[in-house]
């Protein structure tokens, strides 16, 4: 039996941030290596976001991806210090685009509007 691959991708469900938990959306800006990056969360900081172990081989991040974050609450943040979160979920295009028009997604995550 052929599968016909000309259907486009259907959305099921899209992981959206637990606010109880303190997740968050984000954007990558940087990548350092070692399964770190600097990214810029929808608060207005910038962190370094590590990748949970549980998504590190499955998925592969890139500069300008929206990511799910988790700050780390235990750290304590200084002027001079960056804070850090763990990343534990990276979207896809067609999950962004339903973010952006069902108005989920914080205009302040914008790739344009994002300070460097």
């Amino acid at each position: 039996m052929k599968r016909n691959n000309t259907e486009s991708e259907t959305i099921g469900r899209i992981k959206k941030p637990n606010r109880s938990k303190g997740e968050m959306f984000a954007r990558v800006i940087d990548i350092y290596g070692n399964d770190r990056m600097r990214v810029y969360c929808e608060d207005g900081k910038h962190r370094i976001g590590r990748i949970r172990g549980k998504i590190k081989k499955r998925v592969w991040i890139r500069k300008g991806d929206l990511v799910l974050v988790n700050p780390w609450d235990w750290e304590t943040e200084s002027k001079d210090k960056l804070g850090k979160a763990e990343i534990s979920w990276r979207y896809k295009k067609n999950e962004i685009a339903w973010l952006i028009r069902n108005g989920k997604l914080p205009k302040r995550l914008d790739l344009d509007n994002i300070p460097v």
